[in-house]
């Protein structure tokens, strides 16, 4: 969000005082007057690095969404389907631009990490899909032995951070590897083609804005497409997209979520 990064907050709401868990009781008095010198993302998490020091943290839940509005730019104007009720913490900046975090469930969350501390949110997350640890290799390691089905694996943001349910599935289908198979019984050759597959299926929702499925749009309002891309996410009882397969996508339900999958040429 380059409206918010290098800017300085003239003005922060904090509308209710507690989202998923309570919202810090100076969160206000901590932003007014600060710059978000840099914004950054680790996991599912917004990171915002304020220049009087600490972090501004935050987790868009399962509707959250950050609004952009500044009327002086152009082209970044409010939906009217999205109810001014359901706007918990807002910033305005000295250009003139409101971010707002609105979210209709309040599933979200917004902390502050303080000053040369970390937060229990964020110790145990491990690599990234895109950092130079994330291997076939390390997910030989951290896969050896385990009888968990490898979709739920892959889901564990202790092993991979970042990874949402529709990627996965998407990612495990063009690997052709079977959501139920035990993450410890799948060879490297297969896994090496998993964590490339991972990447592709990642790169290519950037580039599409992501998925929107219910609640999702991008910050400027825009919705996103890769949902057009989906080869077995929501498909179910529709044909196998692969080449030379007859197969059928299924839908199965793993640890409370769904899973789709061809089970004729995912092994």
């Amino acid at each position: 969000m380059p409206h918010l990064e290098g800017q300085r907050i003239a003005r922060a709401e904090a509308r209710r005082p507690d989202l998923r868990w309570p919202l810090p009781p100076d969160l206000v008095q901590v932003l007014t007057g600060a710059t978000v010198t840099t914004l950054r993302r680790r996991s599912k998490y917004l990171m915002a690095d304020l220049d009087r020091g600490g972090i501004l943290l935050l987790h868009l839940g399962m509707s959250g969404r950050m609004l952009i509005e500044n009327d002086q730019l152009g082209g970044f104007h409010r939906d009217p389907s999205i109810l001014p009720r359901h706007d918990h913490v807002v910033l305005t900046t000295e250009a003139g631009t409101t971010i707002t975090f609105n979210d209709a469930r309040r599933f979200g969350m917004v902390d502050l990490i303080r000053d040369g501390q970390s937060h229990p949110l964020l110790d145990h997350l491990g690599p990234e899909p895109f950092d130079l640890e994330f291997t076939p290799d390390y997910l030989a390691g951290v896969f050896s032995g385990r009888r968990l089905p490898v979709k739920q694996a892959l889901l564990d943001q202790k092993i991979v951070a970042g990874l949402g349910n529709i990627y996965v599935s998407e990612a495990l289908h063009r690997a052709g590897i079977d959501p139920r198979r035990a993450a410890g019984r799948i060879g490297r050759a297969r896994l090496a083609r998993l964590t490339g597959h991972i990447r592709d299926v990642l790169t290519e929702a950037i580039a599409a804005g992501g998925s929107s499925l219910r609640d999702h749009r991008q910050a400027t309002g825009e919705l996103g497409y890769f949902q057009h891309s989906f080869h077995v996410y929501d498909r179910e009882g529709r044909p196998c997209p692969r080449t030379g397969c007859d197969g059928q996508i299924n839908r199965i339900v793993q640890s409370g979520r769904s899973s789709f999958f061809c089970p004729r040429c995912q092994r």
